[in-house]
């Protein structure tokens, strides 16, 4: 059966369900499509910066998910050779949110999933991948996704690709997606099992191998990503699953016992192409891409969840007003977009800054400075300034709730009763 709805959005992240969620509480339909049939999948981006976890509890979804399970990290350390470099404590932050919380994307999904389906305009099809955008001349009306018995025509004024980096939605509408080569570095990512977890910290060591990220994970685990050259793999891969474990557990001696009994297969490691980009335009006629599908990010500072968020908050009352007034024109949908770019540019720069001097080479010369800056930072305004850039962004974000329960006759005007 074909779906007429006022939203349709493609993808269920962090961007999309928060943006349904949104919107059905002005008042708003709303249809998800998804093509992954649940949330009980792999995921590597789990870390919530306190500006994410505060625009979550606005919404009232953030005590629910981290019931599910979860950690608070109170630091951000740099190691290197046994010497701690660098030490950022978010316990400076203003409370209630002085922490990084490594909650499990699934749980959060699927608390703003439960969120969504107590509103009866929601609309969810899951194990319904894209097919083709619908149009009306040069203007997106919708989508079809789907096959066989499960294939599904959705119209609605306004699209939105919330389907990721790697966004089918983008490519079809014919928009490029410009590659940032920023990072030296492409990573393989795992998890191992431990019971007796060494601290609440994120950290990245260094030693004489590659740099390693380790943070804690829920339930009794611990996420590692373990550095190597970009496109460097094939070439390690090649010489087998028994050197490369042994090269990882070097890297990371306080967990070599479980890197040696666990990972026994290439399969155990998900590789991570690490490049930032975005997409040469965020809206077309009828069309929206926020979070991974209009700017991707590397995982350093982890701020992939914390955008996509942001983004999908800051489109709220652009999407409220052009339904209310009929405009789905590119320039209608686009205002937003301005400032927001300004923002992702920003953060490009301060990632790759963080990756150099986190990442970066270890030389004689390198070595001898990096504890030097990284101390000497640390006594810095700078250093308080940034601090707070990474946790909350560059400008207060803020969920517009005075929307919420105000837009009910919006629906008429965009689609029709």
């Amino acid at each position: 059966m074909d779906i007429t709805t006022d939203v349709c959005v493609v993808g269920a992240g962090p961007a999309g369900l928060t943006l349904a969620l949104l919107m059905l509480r002005s008042g708003v339909r709303v249809t998800v499509v998804e093509r992954a049939r649940s949330f009980d999948r792999e995921y590597r981006g789990e870390i919530l910066q306190p500006g994410a976890m505060k625009l979550l509890d606005d919404l009232g979804v953030l005590v629910g998910a981290r019931a599910r399970g979860s950690y608070e990290l109170g630091r951000f350390q740099l190691v290197e050779n046994e010497r701690l470099l660098m030490n950022i404590d978010y316990g400076t932050l203003p409370p209630p949110y002085g922490f990084l919380l490594s909650l499990p994307q699934q749980h959060l999904l699927s608390e703003l999933f439960d969120a969504c389906s107590r509103y009866p305009d929601f609309t969810y099809l899951d194990g319904c991948g894209l097919r083709e955008l619908a149009g009306d001349g040069n203007a997106v009306t919708g989508i079809v996704c789907g096959q066989g018995e499960r294939r599904r025509q959705i119209t609605a004024p306004i699209t939105v690709a919330a389907d990721g980096r790697y966004s089918k939605t983008r490519r079809l509408a014919g928009i490029e997606q410009h590659r940032l080569e920023a990072f030296a570095h492409d990573i393989l990512w795992f998890r191992v099992q431990s019971e007796d977890r060494r601290d609440r910290a994120v950290r990245v060591h260094r030693t004489d191998g590659a740099p390693v990220l380790i943070y804690d994970s829920y339930p009794d685990c611990v996420q590692i990503g373990w550095t190597l050259p970009h496109n460097g793999y094939r070439e390690i891969a090649e010489k087998g699953v028994e050197s490369l474990r042994t090269q990882i557990a070097r890297a990371v001696p306080g967990y070599a016992d479980q890197v040696l009994e666990q990972i026994q297969d290439l399969s155990d490691l998900t590789l991570l192409d690490v490049f930032s980009g975005y997409a040469e335009e965020w809206a077309a006629d009828g069309l929206v891409l926020i979070g991974d599908s209009a700017h991707t990010h590397s995982p350093i500072g982890a701020q992939g969840i914390n955008l996509a968020v942001q983004d999908a908050v800051l489109l709220h009352p652009v999407l409220i007003s052009a339904l209310q007034t009929g405009g789905f024109s590119k320039t209608e949908l686009s205002g937003w977009v301005p400032g927001r770019r300004k923002d992702i540019e920003k953060v490009f720069t301060l990632q790759a800054r963080q990756s150099k001097a986190m990442l970066g080479g270890g030389g004689r010369i390198a070595g001898a400075i990096r504890p030097l800056a990284a101390r000497a930072l640390a006594h810095t305004p700078v250093y308080d300034k940034i601090l707070r850039t990474i946790a909350f962004g560059d400008r207060p974000v803020t969920v517009r709730s005075d929307l919420f329960g105000e837009a009910e006759s919006t629906r008429w005007g965009a689609s029709g009763p």
